[in-house]
C-alpha cells in the first residue's frame, strides 16, 4: 500500500484542478447564454443539464477528500478505505461524455447527410457510458486501496472506449469538413477554424482519458490517475462550450435575421445566393452540402430567404 502522500496527494491535487476548471466552466456557461439566447430549446437544456451535473461533482470530489483528511483522520480507515462517495467519480465523467459524444454524432450526421458514422460514435458513447457504471459498481464493491488491481479490466475498457470516441469524433468531423469546402476564402476560413477546433478539443479529451489510464496501469496502488480523472468531466464540458462559444454572435443591429440565426450562417447563405446567381447549375450541390454544414455548426434555425 502507498504512502499517505500517494494516496491524499493526487486525489486533492485532482479536487483542485476540477474546480479550477469549474470557474471556467461558470463563465463560458454565462458567456454562452448571453450570446446565443435563441440557439434551438434542446440544446440550452443540454447546457443546464451539464452545468448542473458539473457543480454536483465539485461537492461530490470536496466529500471524498474531506472524509480521508477530516472525519477519518488518523485512523486507520483513511489510508485503507476508499472514500463512500468514489464511486460517484466514473458515473458523473460517463453522465457528461455521452451526452457530449452524443451530441456530436448528431452533428456529423446533419453534415454528412449518413448516419453510418454517427452511428458508430453512438455505439463507442453507449459502451462506455455501460462501462462506467460497471465501473462505479467495481469501485462501491471494492473498498480498500490495495484491491484496486482487481478492476484493472474494466477501468482499461471504460477510458480506452471513450478515447477510441473521442478520436473518431475529432477525425471524423475534421474529414466532414474538409471535404465540404468552397473554394472561397470567407466560408473555408470558418470551416478551417472549425477543423482546429474540433481537433483540439477532440485531443484533449482522448490524451486525458488516456492518461488517466495509463497511470492507474502503471500504479494501481496509488490514486496518482485521479490529478487527471477528478477534472476529466469538466473538460468535456468546456471543450463543448469552447465550439459553441467560437461562433460568431449575431449583431444587434440585424436583430431579425439574429432572431432566426447566427450571422455566421446568416453570411453564408448570402454567398451561396450570390452563387446561384452568377453559377447556379455548376455550383448548387457544392453550396447545398455547405450549408448543411454549417447549420449543423451553428445550430439554429434555417436562416431567412436573401433579399432578390
Amino acid at each position: 500500500m502507498a504512502g499517505v502522500d500517494l494516496l491524499f496527494g493526487p486525489m486533492l491535487i485532482g479536487v483542485i484542478l476540477n474546480m479550477m476548471l469549474y470557474g471556467s466552466i461558470v463563465t463560458q456557461m454565462f458567456k454562452y447564454f448571453q450570446r446565443f439566447p435563441n440557439d434551438s430549446g434542446w440544446i440550452r437544456l443540454l447546457m443546464v443539464y451539464l452545468f448542473i451535473v458539473e457543480t454536483a461533482n465539485v461537492f461530490v470530489e470536496c466529500g471524498i477528500i474531506y472524509e480521508p483528511l477530516i472525519i477519518k483522520y488518523g485512523t486507520l480507515a483513511a489510508v485503507t478505505l476508499t472514500p463512500k462517495l468514489l464511486p460517484i467519480d466514473s458515473i458523473v465523467i460517463s453522465l457528461v461524455s455521452a451526452p457530449i459524444q452524443l451530441f456530436s454524432a448528431w452533428r456529423i450526421s446533419v453534415i454528412t447527410r449518413s448516419y453510418i458514422l454517427s452511428t458508430i460514435i453512438a455505439l463507442l458513447s453507449l459502451a462506455s457510458l455501460g462501462s462506467g457504471i460497471d465501473m462505479c459498481i467495481n469501485v462501491f464493491v471494492t473498498r480498500e486501496y490495495g484491491q484496486f488491481a482487481a478492476f484493472t479490466t474494466t477501468a482499461t475498457v471504460w477510458l480506452s472506449l471513450t478515447a477510441a470516441c473521442d478520436v473518431v469524433i475529432a477525425l471524423g468531423m475534421a474529414h466532414a469538413l474538409y471535404t465540404r469546402k468552397t473554394g472561397f476564402s470567407t466560408v473555408d476560413g470558418q470551416i478551417n477554424r472549425i477543423i482546429r477546433l474540433t481537433l483540439e478539443t477532440g485531443s484533449l479529451t482522448a490524451a486525458a482519458a488516456l492518461a488517466d489510464i495509463t497511470l492507474f496501469l502503471a500504479m494501481p496502488r496509488t490514486t496518482t490517475n485521479f490529478i487527471v480523472d477528478f477534472p476529466l468531466s469538466a473538460l468535456y464540458t468546456i471543450s463543448i462550450l469552447a465550439m459553441l462559444n467560437s461562433r460568431e454572435a449575431p449583431k444587434p443591429e440585424d436583430s431579425e435575421q439574429a432572431h432566426s440565426a447566427p450571422q455566421m450562417l446568416s453570411n453564408l447563405h448570402e454567398l451561396s445566393t450570390f452563387q446561384a446567381r452568377q453559377t447556379r447549375r455548376a455550383y448548387s450541390k457544392q453550396f447545398e452540402d455547405t450549408k448543411v454544414a454549417s447549420s449543423a455548426w451553428t445550430i439554429s434555425q434555417p436562416p431567412p430567404t436573401a433579399p432578390s
